[in-house]
């Protein structure tokens, strides 16, 4: 078996995770105006990254992310966009490149929660169906989108690396949120396919899978699960974790401080996802 020989730019020197304001290029960050992915862009501006903002929802939440980048010297912007629309991909990427450069960082972080949490034999088509077309099909369309266009780039920056955020649902079974669960582990099984094909396109291709994050997508279930929180039955750390975990995590990545990685799966989550007897 002869092995393919790496190319030039994925053998390059990563700049030093610990540089602050060096260059790394741009990141584009979905679901970015609040919450986990209001953290992640402000994380990966204090790391050196412009960033692009993208939401689903224009409103104050996003120009208050600008506004936090902006204050840590980097260049951004804000753009609406909905992932399940593949017709708008192709838009967003120009205007992207256009007013920051070249991709060097997606962090996949735009998702949805199930409206209702129940009986799973009560799951309906459409609630199925817009799940899986905004956490599944959208992010792996818009995943293979910024690959090509990654995989085109003539003079890459040192590190350039592809981030998803799934779920510890990805692997733990909650009936009464069945199709978010179907989501996350598909794009699980997504985000491995990537990273063996730019594996030798010196693109990194990351997993992190959060466990219970306070955020208003866990509003519904914060005072029904935090006693288990604090004694220990859910989270060994005993604690909620917050956005700025995830962020931390996904710089970690994305600056190349992990360098011999690709394909893995971060757990971020205190030690939820550990079996216990």
């Amino acid at each position: 078996m002869t092995l393919r020989e790496p190319p030039p730019r994925a053998r390059e020197k990563a700049l030093p995770s610990d540089t602050g304001l060096g260059e790394r290029g741009t990141a584009l960050v979905t679901g970015g105006r609040r919450g986990i992915g209001r953290a992640i862009c402000h994380e990966l501006a204090a790391n050196g990254f412009d960033v692009a903002v993208v939401d689903i929802i224009d409103d104050d939440n996003g120009r208050e992310t600008v506004e936090m980048v902006k204050r840590t010297g980097r260049k951004t912007f804000f753009r609406q966009c909905d992932i399940s629309d593949t017709s708008s991909y192709a838009a967003l990427l120009d205007q992207v490149e256009r007013e920051l450069g070249a991709i060097s960082c997606l962090v996949n972080n735009a998702g949805i929660q199930v409206p209702v949490r129940g009986d799973l034999l009560d799951v309906s088509e459409e609630m199925f169906d817009q799940l899986i077309n905004i956490n599944l099909r959208g992010t792996f369309f818009l995943t293979q989108a910024v690959a090509r266009r990654m995989v085109a780039q003539t003079a890459p920056v040192a590190e350039r690396s592809i981030i998803t955020i799934t779920s510890a649902n990805a692997g733990l079974v909650s009936p009464e949120k069945g199709p978010y669960c179907v989501s996350k582990a598909g794009l699980s099984m997504a985000s491995q396919q990537f990273a063996l094909r730019l594996a030798v396109e010196g693109i990194r291709v990351h997993e992190i899978r959060p466990g219970l994050i306070r955020t208003n997508m866990t509003a519904d279930v914060y005072e029904r699960y935090s006693p288990l929180v604090v004694a220990g039955e859910i989270c060994p750390m005993r604690r909620w974790g917050e956005p700025e975990d995830i962020a931390r995590g996904i710089a970690t990545l994305a600056t190349g401080a992990m360098p011999f990685s690709t394909g893995d799966i971060y757990n971020i989550g205190g030690g939820m996802q550990i079996h216990q007897l």
